[in-house]
């Protein structure tokens, strides 16, 4: 079973909180049993990694209860039902969802952002729509957002690269191990990569200031859908080590094969494979061909500002 959305979550939270004054990590093991998640769905986390899914969605259950007036916070981090969240159990609803929650005055100030001397607030057809049918949580929102923005800028990255020529691709990749910290400046690694056009070796990085230590690189301009095979990849070890070499980069706008995959996985050499999509995270990472067009900053409650001291 999935894990379910905050809505659902809602109405398990509340009985809860009208059992006793609790916290969510005290509870989300039960709420989890009950909707007969595995180890990996309570496990699972965000897209960004930063917090647990079903944690998240407890959260802001326990959030859209409070704007409603349904539970209360007397002390950090812990919440009880109150009389009006008693109130609404005692009516055993099959469900406490957004929809439910806007007969609430102060439930629709908070999710329209406009308050009301009445008490009352008018929503538009499309809030409404937005309220009722809206099952991620708000930081689910913005990574699912932030996602298919990144999906498409890769894309972008890639097809801007294939448009050019394949010096253009060099200088890409000498970019983008400068901006790794590989090469030292941009000038001394022009002057490597790119010289060795023969053995199947595309260029040479110095790992170090020193050049102590150094890095073969291969660098294939692939369109999609044209894989570089074992083949490709056996050539360019077999160049390492015909230079004596322990280290090299295979980069392609492209993918690998499988079989390329398995084969460098028990090299001697360290042979690392950049494919199309991991040369684009790299370089939007590294900005390498990007810019940031705005910046937005989330911030989040300091409770430790709150705590009065007795």
């Amino acid at each position: 079973m999935a894990i379910p959305d905050y809505q659902t979550l809602m109405l398990p939270l509340l009985m809860k909180a009208a059992e006793k004054e609790i916290r969510v990590p005290e509870i989300r093991d039960d709420i989890a049993n009950e909707f007969g998640l595995t180890v990996e769905e309570k496990e699972q986390l965000l897209k960004s990694g930063t917090q647990r899914v079903l944690d998240n969605r407890l959260h802001w259950a326990k959030i859209y209860l409070s704007k409603a007036g349904l539970v209360v916070t007397p002390t950090r981090g812990r919440f009880v039902a109150t009389s009006q969240g008693r109130a609404l159990l005692a009516e055993n609803p099959i469900r406490i969802d957004n929809e439910l929650l806007s007969r609430y005055p102060s439930f629709m100030s908070f999710v329209s952002g406009r308050a009301s001397s009445a008490g009352a607030v008018e929503l538009t057809s499309e809030e409404k729509t937005n309220i009722s049918e809206t099952k991620a949580t708000p930081e689910e929102q913005i990574e699912s957002a932030f996602h298919d923005l990144q999906t498409s800028l890769r894309s972008e990255v890639i097809q801007r690269i294939l448009q050019n020529s394949s010096s253009f691709f060099e200088r890409v990749i000498i970019d983008l191990l400068v901006a790794m910290g590989y090469g030292g400046t941009r000038t001394d690694a022009a002057t490597h990569l790119g010289r060795s056009g023969d053995g199947g070796i595309d260029g040479v990085i110095n790992e170090d200031p020193l050049g102590l230590d150094r890095v073969y690189v291969q660098a294939k301009r692939y369109a999609e859908g044209t894989n570089v095979g074992r083949p490709e990849v056996q050539a360019f070890v077999g160049s390492l080590v015909g230079l004596g070499a322990s280290k090299g980069v295979f980069v392609t706008t492209s993918e690998f094969s499988i079989h390329a995959k398995d084969f460098v996985k028990n090299l001697p050499q360290r042979v690392v494979l950049i494919d199309g999509r991991t040369l684009a995270e790299l370089m939007i990472e590294h900005r390498v061909g990007v810019r940031t067009s705005r910046s937005i900053e989330f911030k989040r409650l300091d409770e430790d500002f709150f705590l009065e001291e007795d």
